[in-house]
């Protein structure tokens, strides 16, 4: 049956938009385990795979706990962001915040009675328990996720601020329907399409918006974390996100563009800032600022501020160039 949220004015004005980097780890960590099947983001599974054979992360907490053969795992392990965007240290904070009894009952709601071995010993003891999987997930988020996490950010905040333009646009209706095409809003009800278990629910304390680069390319409602009621869904770009080194542009492009901007252009599928495509493309970042402005001005690429940094993305038009047969 489809999952239905029933929401109130003040769960309306409750709910915001929030970037987390826990959630990359722990959805990274899930893509690393073939969670959610074959992904978008096999470049960087190749890689992280690599940086694991050569130097391994310990994750005999957290592993057991995140990948567990089932449709569920324990909430606790993701609480909602606390702010529009939270630090790696302030989200595992958070979780060693769990009182023993919402550790338990998550537990129990997972396994039942068969807990793993992880799993007993965490329910024996949550406080130490919960900071050893913390000391984990802070390692396997300095590894796997930090090296990349500019790119990251860059998508995930472009994500938030078009997001954001939807629902000054077209209010929540507008928002909540082009998260995904599963998704419907009408009569102060939130449905989710597909098979769910659950029946029809009132969020805890309005809803967080979270979009997520790593995660499984469809939307995923936790109705009960100890937080807050979460909405996690793929960021809009994250597909095209690794493109820059897999897929070159095509030849009309770079004798139009030449090679350089034509790179760009392709690279620009997923938003980027002027520092990370100089990093990403091996030119400096004057020589980007130059391309830009010319694309900018063709009205291939866009910019929009995010905090201190500009965020470029291809447009509309900039991508009709290099796919004509391709979806804007």
């Amino acid at each position: 049956m489809p999952l239905t949220l029933r929401l109130s004015t003040s769960d309306l004005a409750g709910t915001r938009l929030a970037v987390s980097p826990l959630s990359e780890t722990v959805s990274g960590l899930q893509t690393l385990a073939g969670c959610w099947g074959r992904t978008r983001h096999g470049r960087w599974t190749r890689w992280a795979e690599h940086e694991l054979a050569v130097r391994p992360v310990d994750l005999s907490w957290t592993w057991p706990l995140l990948v567990t053969g089932r449709t569920s795992w324990p909430q606790f392990l993701l609480p909602a962001p606390a702010r529009a965007a939270s630090t790696i240290d302030e989200a595992l904070a958070a979780m060693c915040r769990t009182t023993a009894s919402e550790i338990r009952r998550s537990l129990r709601g997972v396994f039942g009675d068969r807990l793993p071995a992880p799993a007993r010993a965490l329910a024996a003891d949550p406080e130490a328990g919960l900071r050893a999987v913390a000391a984990e997930l802070r390692q396997a988020h300095d590894r796997l996720i930090a090296p990349h996490w500019s790119r990251l950010r860059a998508v995930l905040d472009a994500d938030i601020a078009y997001r954001a333009k939807q629902w000054a646009d077209g209010g929540a209706g507008h928002l909540f329907a082009d998260l995904h095409p599963g998704m419907n809003w009408q009569d102060g009800r939130l449905t989710l399409d597909g098979d769910h278990r659950r029946s029809p629910g009132r969020p805890a304390g309005g809803l967080v918006l979270s979009p997520v680069v790593l995660g499984p390319p469809w939307v995923m409602i936790k109705l009960h974390t100890t937080t807050q009621t979460t909405i996690r869904y793929p960021a809009r770009g994250s597909g095209a996100l690794w493109t820059v080194a897999e897929r070159r542009p095509v030849e009309h492009a770079v004798r139009l563009l030449g090679r350089r901007r034509a790179e760009l252009l392709e690279t620009l599928r997923s938003p980027a800032t002027t520092t990370d495509l100089a990093e990403a493309l091996d030119v400096s970042p004057s020589a980007v600022s130059q391309h830009l402005r010319v694309l900018r001005d063709s009205g291939l690429v866009a910019g929009r501020r995010s905090g201190r940094a500009v965020l470029y993305r291809t447009t509309a038009q900039g991508i009709r160039l290099l796919r004509p047969d391709s979806p804007s």
